[in-house]
């Protein structure tokens, strides 16, 4: 595909595969210009083929790395991006282990992965970003507290909720909000994490996702939704 220089630009940090490769898709296929990143050492991924159409470039980046973040945000210097979204989630490899059972390795893996990572780089690349731009981030509706009737995957829903609270502190730093801030849930789906008994395929979810981005784009202030565009209880 053929962009013209006034494309607008869109960085998905973990766009090598599942959910991000499929919003890296999306994206491209609606005009727009893609950073994608994928993990160092990581080889030839669904982002590498999909660049080889044009108006998608492959970065780089894993994203425990502070000294990573900063060595893409200097890469980038003198970039404007329109958006950047956050792609990422682990959870424990039993992911019904309760916080009674859980190694303190495994919870300090997906909190950093899950909540602490993702914002450092959305404040290490916030600048880059115009001034009416998008920062968003991959939650869960499993980071919903007042949803959270069953219990289950008490670790990861943890860190979901997490990663919402840190948003909303960083939402209440902005001495005026301009920029649109999302937390999206993109419903049960079928990956490795969702597992084979997921309702959602990526196609279910990922489009309607990208709509709801794009719907928001330019409408300033923090807000929780899924891939339906229905607000999601914090």
């Amino acid at each position: 595909m053929s962009l013209a220089p006034t494309s607008p630009t869109i960085l998905i940090v973990a766009a090598g595969r599942g959910l991000g490769h499929a919003i890296a898709e999306q994206f491209h296929l609606r005009g727009w210009h893609v950073i994608g990143t994928v993990r160092p050492g990581s080889g030839r991924t669904r982002l590498h083929e999909l660049a080889e159409n044009g108006g998608v470039e492959v970065e780089t980046l894993d994203i425990g790395d502070p000294g990573q973040i900063a060595a893409l945000r200097r890469r980038l210097d003198g970039r404007e991006l329109d958006a950047v979204f956050v792609n990422a989630g682990i959870s424990t490899e039993d992911q019904n282990v309760t916080v009674s059972e859980v190694t303190d390795d495994e919870f300090t893996e997906v909190m950093l992965t899950n909540a602490l990572n993702p914002m450092r780089v959305l404040e290490s690349l916030q600048d880059l970003v115009t001034p009416t731009g998008l920062l968003g981030v991959m939650s869960s509706g499993q980071g919903s507290i007042t949803n959270n009737e069953r219990g289950q995957r008490e670790i990861y829903r943890s860190s979901k909720a997490a990663l919402n609270q840190l948003m909303r502190s960083y939402a209440a730093r902005q001495p005026e909000p301009k920029r649109t801030l999302l937390l999206m849930a993109p419903g049960w789906i079928r990956t490795d994490l969702g597992g084979p008994d997921a309702p959602l395929a990526i196609e279910d979810s990922i489009p309607l996702l990208v709509n709801v981005v794009l719907e928001q784009l330019g409408t300033p202030g923090l807000r929780f939704l899924d891939y339906r565009n229905q607000v999601v209880p914090w």
